[in-house]
């Protein structure tokens, strides 16, 4: 999995430097990076290769057991309410950048965001049981 990071890291790295774009803000920079980060993200988890090739799964390694156990519920749901979650808390951005870097309406963006927290709500529940 580093690997393919690494791969993708390196192909974003690349539009970067060969379209040498101008950005307006610090703010307009990162909203660039994010959106050419899932593209390249995109593309590559949709490629024949990765579709038709199963690799060896290696779980990250987290220092607490409560963060495995997130990251387990979290692996649980769909990838598109896991991009939300992931860009509405861990990169804190809000639902009007996330919604401009996924290319998606506001109102998506906060149906996806409020059925994602719901199902891992769920997810958590059925885990304590």
């Amino acid at each position: 999995m580093k690997h393919d990071a690494d791969d993708i890291f390196q192909e974003v790295f690349l539009r970067y430097v060969k379209k040498h774009p101008v950005f307006q803000s610090e703010d307009h920079r990162k909203a660039w990076l994010l959106r050419v980060t899932v593209n390249c993200a995109n593309k590559f988890w949709n490629s024949f290769w990765q579709k038709k090739v199963q690799g060896l799964t290696q779980e990250p390694e987290f220092l607490e057991e409560e963060h495995l156990r997130l990251y387990d519920q979290l692996s649980k749901l769909p990838p598109k309410y896991r991009e939300v979650i992931h860009l509405f808390y861990y990169e804190e951005l809000s639902i009007e950048e996330i919604s401009r870097i996924l290319g998606r309406k506001n109102a998506t963006v906060r149906t996806q965001l409020t059925r994602a927290r719901a199902m891992l709500r769920e997810v958590i529940k059925e885990d304590h049981v």
